[in-house]
């Protein structure tokens, strides 16, 4: 029945046409031998009348005004009301369902019309006024009923195309909402590896050329700057392993194999590591420590591991470092300077020294996502400074 039923949907036509056949045949046999009028002009008429009804889906609105042209010529040739006349009920329906809405209210009122005129031309001589206009009333329903189903179809087809459209809508912004996502999650990661690969790799090149240097003078200094050089690429793949690992997909990793995002504290090791690359820092903590928000904590390391990176890169030899972290009743203050010769501010502003990392911009974009404050420029007398300001909860 499934099958029969999917049939029918996929060819209305022929489902009309059945019936149209079956509705011939009802009006010949039952209405134009029973004396309904000539069969001269009743069979013509019923003809028409079932021709509305095969093509009633394809054609609506020209088969309204052919079958009001039917009933007009009834009318007017004195053939009565038969079987075939049933395609006025049905065509109404057509119409207020999937016509046009000219043609909607066109068949509204030739419906309600329809029945008044036909008890007018075929009075019914054995029944009072009243009996009349009773039956008047009583054919003029269907018509009404006939159109109120239709236009209800049509209304509730509307809404249902509305909340498909809507749907399809609300898909495509999921889509959308998805892409950004993976934009920002890919901006993300892309300014974790600047910092990963910009400090560890920076510290791993000047303790190699601080090998190459000492390697026959000194082998025991060699030696402790190619363990440096050593911990520090651990440290690097590490951390790599944990930003590539949310790439992979289909692959369940052990969460042993990554490592924890940097915090505050990781800063004194981070400085720790500086000095032994040979870069003298100054660390001070003020105020009294106490957890933060994992983002404020990662934005602060970066920070701190994105100066330190550049100062080490173009400090000069001679450059020394100084950082801070103030702990605050409201957020936690960042002071990162150093007193090498720099280099030009425009290269921050352009997206770091390399010409291809993030600089300055790199770390707005961290401080903005916390909602806190960043101020970077050159010292007097040398040097640059940075500072930043995160709070505890992101400004809205």
């Amino acid at each position: 029945m499934q099958r029969l039923y999917d049939f029918l949907r996929r060819h209305p036509m022929w489902v009309d046409g059945t019936w149209a056949v079956v509705l011939l045949g009802m009006s010949l046999v039952g209405g134009v031998a029973g004396g309904y009028g000539s069969p001269a002009l009743a069979v013509p008429l019923t003809l028409l009348l079932c021709l509305v009804i095969a093509l009633r889906r394809r054609m609506p609105e020209k088969m309204l005004l052919l079958g009001t042209a039917v009933g007009v010529a009834q009318l007017i040739t004195d053939v009565e009301i038969g079987p075939a006349d049933f395609a006025l009920l049905v065509i109404v329906y057509t119409v207020a369902a999937e016509g046009a809405r000219w043609a909607s209210r066109f068949a509204l009122g030739a419906g309600l019309c329809a029945a008044p005129l036909a008890q007018m031309r075929w009075p019914n001589d054995q029944t009072s006024v009243a009996g009349n206009i009773v039956l008047t009333v009583f054919m003029t329903v269907p018509f009404a009923l006939a159109w109120v189903l239709g236009d209800s179809i049509r209304t509730r087809r509307a809404y249902f195309a509305q909340l498909e459209e809507r749907a399809a809508r609300l898909e495509k912004e999921r889509e959308a909402q998805s892409k950004v996502a993976v934009a920002a999650e890919r901006a993300r990661i892309a300014r974790e590896l600047h910092d990963v690969v910009a400090h560890n790799v920076s510290v791993m090149v000047v303790q190699a050329d601080g090998a190459a240097y000492v390697l026959d003078a000194a082998p025991d200094q060699a030696k402790k700057a190619l363990e440096t050089i050593s911990s520090t690429g651990r440290q690097a793949l590490a951390e790599m392993r944990r930003l590539l690992g949310v790439l992979r997909t289909g692959e369940h990793q052990e969460a042993g194999e990554y490592v924890p995002q940097p915090d505050v504290r990781q800063i004194e090791d981070l400085v720790e590591q500086c000095r032994g690359s040979g870069l003298p820092v100054d660390f001070k903590v003020e105020g009294t420590p106490r957890p933060l928000p994992s983002g404020v904590e990662l934005t602060a390391y970066r920070i701190v591991q994105e100066a330190l990176t550049n100062t080490r890169k173009h400090g000069g030899p001679n450059a020394g470092a100084s950082v801070r972290l103030v702990y605050f009743d409201d957020g936690l203050g960042l002071l990162v300077e150093d007193d090498g010769k720099g280099a030009p501010h425009e290269l921050y502003e352009e997206g770091g020294f390399d010409g291809q990392g993030h600089g300055l911009i790199g770390m707005r974009e961290r401080v903005g996502m916390v909602g806190g404050t960043l101020d970077a420029g050159p010292r007097p007398g040398g040097g640059f400074r940075i500072s930043a300001l995160l709070p505890l909860k992101p400004a809205h």
